[in-house]
């Protein structure tokens, strides 16, 4: 077991075709960096057996990446979002981009969330259903006009707008890490 360190970690997770090079992540793993955050950032290939079981697929993959440490936080974009039962099980909080509120288990671990979890999806993409929820101490947000990408399709300036916005909610729970 890797020793402890003194600096936060941070679990940056992917989707399933938005990888750690795509905005979001990207800016989220310099976000940390720059607050001096440790992060582990995994990438995975989602095949039809992680399809078939995306919550033991994630849990699996992240049981393994972080190699028996806990992280502060999760920031994790819609795949990644089946971290969720695992980070409520454990009492982790997480700002969890898109996740995928079609899935019984996503939508019983927002639920369950705590208020240190914020929640974020577009109105414009089919997979963001925060009435499914119900009720949750956790944070829901929705950002107006934007696809599962959290971008507005044609017009590259509003989309970079908002996932700047979006971006700031996450440097708000990184730097709460360090304050």
């Amino acid at each position: 077991m890797p020793a402890p360190t003194s600096q936060p970690l941070v679990l940056v997770l992917p989707g399933a075709g938005y990888g750690q090079q795509a905005p979001l992540l990207w800016w989220t793993r310099a976000i940390a960096e720059q607050h001096g955050v440790e992060v582990v950032a995994p990438a995975w290939m989602v095949d039809s057996a992680a399809k078939a079981d995306p919550v033991a697929f994630v849990e699996r993959q992240v049981t393994r990446a972080l190699d028996g440490r806990r992280p502060d936080l999760v920031v994790a974009k819609s795949f990644g979002c089946f971290a969720l039962p695992w980070a409520v099980r454990l009492g982790i909080d997480g700002v969890w981009l898109t996740p995928v509120l079609s899935h019984p288990a996503v939508v019983g671990a927002v639920a369950a969330a705590g208020p240190g979890s914020l929640a974020v999806g577009g109105s414009a993409d089919d997979m963001w259903l925060p009435s499914a929820v119900g009720t949750t101490r956790a944070g829901l947000h929705t950002v107006d006009g934007a696809d599962h990408a959290l971008e507005v399709r044609g017009d590259w300036r509003r989309s970079q707008r908002l996932q700047t916005d979006v971006l700031g909610l996450v440097e708000e729970r990184i730097a709460a890490l360090v304050d």
